[in-house]
């Protein structure tokens, strides 16, 4: 079993990475199921054959699948908190697509704690800044500052 962290220590830590996931890879399939829940088929998404003779050079993963991922490595890579209720999605601020995600590359989630504060004696408000890292490249896929609520038992 995991610990899970005191909330004070937590927010206690702004300023500091707070984690790092494994890397996931994003291959055609993925960005196939993907284009079918969002019914997103552009060519550069699902057709190798057209999408080769792009500036790109291969499909590429959905900007928006890309972000959805952001869920998948905050569940492996940020610390648990203990007596949450809940957490909630607030948005993101400064989202930006930097660099395309090529399919059959691999990606990970690299997260830093900008903000953290107490909205009411239950609610945490934090300010996690997320880079989407891309296997072998200097540039991430996607950067921005992820916004959340957690409630407090």
């Amino acid at each position: 079993m995991t610990s899970l962290m005191e909330r004070d220590a937590y927010i206690g830590m702004v300023g500091q990475d707070i984690g790092v996931s494994s890397w996931h890879m994003v291959d055609q399939k993925r960005i196939d199921v993907f284009a079918d829940a969002t019914e997103d088929h552009q060519f550069i998404h699902i057709d190798p054959v057209r999408a080769r003779e792009t500036s790109f050079g291969s499909t590429i993963a959905h900007g928006f699948l890309t972000t959805s991922l952001i869920s998948v490595f905050s569940y492996e890579a940020l610390p648990k908190l203990g007596n949450v209720a809940m957490g909630v999605n607030y948005g993101f601020d400064k989202l930006r697509f930097v660099s395309p995600v090529r399919a059959g590359t691999r990606v990970r989630g690299h997260f830093t704690l900008k903000e953290a504060r107490m909205c009411a004696p239950k609610e945490l408000f934090t300010r996690v800044g997320v880079n989407v890292e891309i296997e072998g490249e200097t540039k991430p896929a996607l950067v921005a500052d992820w916004l959340a609520l957690t409630y407090f038992i």
